[in-house]
This record gives C-alpha cells, structure tokens and sequence, in this order.
C-alpha cells in the first residue's frame, strides 16, 4: 500500500500551489482521502478530504472558499488546489486514506494509512 504526496513547496501570500495524493493498494473508490497538515509548535490538523464511495467533500472552516479537493478514480490519485494561501496556511501537509468517512478529518482522528508529508511555506 502506497500514499505518494507531491506538490508542495515555497509561495509567496496570496499565491497558488496544488498538492497530489497518488495512491496504491487499496480500494480507491471506497476510501476517503485527504490532508493533515501540522506546523511547528502545533498540533496536527484535518484539513480537507473527499470520500470517494459517495462524493462526500470535507474542507475545515479556515480552508473553506480557498481550497478545492478533486478525486481521479482512472489515476488513484486526489488533489488538493490551495488558492489564496497565508502565511497560516504554513506546514508539513501529510496525504492519509481511511476507510470511515470525514468524521475522521473532522475530529482528527488517527486514520488508516499515511503518506510522506510535503512542505508548503507560504512567505514574503
């Protein structure tokens, strides 16, 4: 079973970056799936996540309007195109795969399977 994150890097404010989940070893179209994200001296939070079996999109309330997450059933992989980013939005962004629904992103809890984080910064 495989999570390959991708995407993540150096953006000045108010610029654009899309991150990529390409996944492997599981049932794609059941899972949800989606980002953690975790900054230096904080703790880890959920921040948005599709379930592919029904649709079912999750984004936490300080993404809401800037983020759009996006599921390609034909590539395993999912998306996450983050606009509009702030400084805030600054941390090592971890792509994870559950089999319950966004319950899990919402309360943070521990999901099934993780992948390697990417860092994003966003500076001036």
């Amino acid at each position: 079973l495989q999570l390959q994150a991708s995407g993540g890097g150096v953006v000045q404010p108010g610029g654009s970056l899309r991150l990529s989940c390409t996944t492997s070893g599981f049932n794609f179209d059941y899972y949800t799936i989606g980002w953690f994200r975790q900054a230096p001296g904080r703790e880890r939070e959920g921040v948005s996540c599709i379930t592919n079996r029904d649709g079912t999109i999750y984004h936490r309330d300080s993404v809401k309007g800037r983020f759009t997450i996006s599921s390609d059933s034909a590539k395993s992989t999912v998306y996450l195109q983050m606009d509009n980013l702030t400084p805030e939005d600054t941390a090592v962004y971890y792509c994870a795969a559950d089999s319950a629904g966004w319950g899990t992103w919402r309360l943070n809890y521990n999901p099934d399977y993780w992948g390697r984080g990417t860092q994003v910064t966003v500076s001036s």
